[in-house]
């Protein structure tokens, strides 16, 4: 049986022979077509998008408070008004959650000055205002660091001098930009103790070169988008109150 099986195989294979294709090129023209005013439009579309399209303006549009002047991140040396608010925003407002979820407090929050894209103006302020601020879909994270990893994070803040929105922290800078004072609620940094920093998925994962953030102690998600943050805010308050202050400054 052994024999007749293998003779078997040789023959099968043996038999099929292999078989050849041939191919053709075939040329491929495209064509660029551009999206202008002058192309009529579908009304039929039109018109099955138009009360979805009405309903989105009308909610983005809808007054939640009252802004008393214009908030633009580059009015400030190493603290602005706009980024303050942001890093305060995201403390009051994430740390609720943080908090009856863990039973403990967020210490810091930092955000990147690149993520502030748009100014808030003098006047109305709406949701739409959070999405130009902040169109990414960045998520509020907290880090648990030890008090060296924070030691870094004033490193780097010494080094970028960048006025990236802070909130729990308050650093004094010579006017060398060298950081010589830095504390958290009063107290210098123990680099034994562990912190908890706010921040934003994205930094969190080293963008902006912020990689004392990688490898936490713990990472805690909070299922909170920054934008969202933002909105809920407005929604409760009546008038922004922010400003530059001392939680960053520079002594000439």
């Amino acid at each position: 049986m052994g024999y007749r099986g293998f003779f078997f195989i040789v023959i099968v294979f043996g038999v099929l022979g292999c078989k050849t294709e041939s191919y053709q090129s075939t040329e491929i023209n495209g064509e660029r077509i551009p999206i202008e005013s002058s192309i009529p439009e579908d009304t039929a579309i039109a018109n099955f998008i138009k009360p979805f399209s009405e309903h989105i303006n009308s909610t983005l549009d809808s007054i939640l408070a009252y802004n008393q002047q214009d908030l633009n991140k580059s009015e400030g040396d190493l603290n602005t008004a706009i980024g303050n608010l942001m890093a305060d925003i995201v403390m009051e407002q994430a740390n609720p959650v943080f908090n009856s979820r863990t039973g403990k407090n967020i210490d810091i929050v930092l955000l990147n000055h690149g993520g502030i894209r748009s100014t808030i103006g003098k006047g109305p302020v709406t949701a739409r205002t959070a999405y130009s601020v902040m169109p990414f879909e960045n998520e509020i994270v907290v880090a648990e660091l030890k008090g060296e990893k924070i030691l870094e994070m004033i490193s780097y803040l010494e080094n970028n001098r960048t006025p990236h929105p802070l909130s729990g922290i308050k650093l004094k800078a010579d006017k060398n930009h060298k950081i010589t004072s830095a504390t958290i609620d009063g107290k210098e940094i123990d680099p034994n103790q562990n912190y908890y920093v706010a921040t934003s998925d994205y930094l969190q994962q080293g963008g902006d070169n912020m990689t004392f953030f990688r490898d936490p102690e713990n990472l805690y998600i909070v299922d909170y988008k920054i934008r969202n943050a933002m909105i809920d805010y407005f929604q409760k308050i009546d008038t922004l109150n922010t400003g530059i202050d001392g939680r960053y400054i520079k002594i000439e």
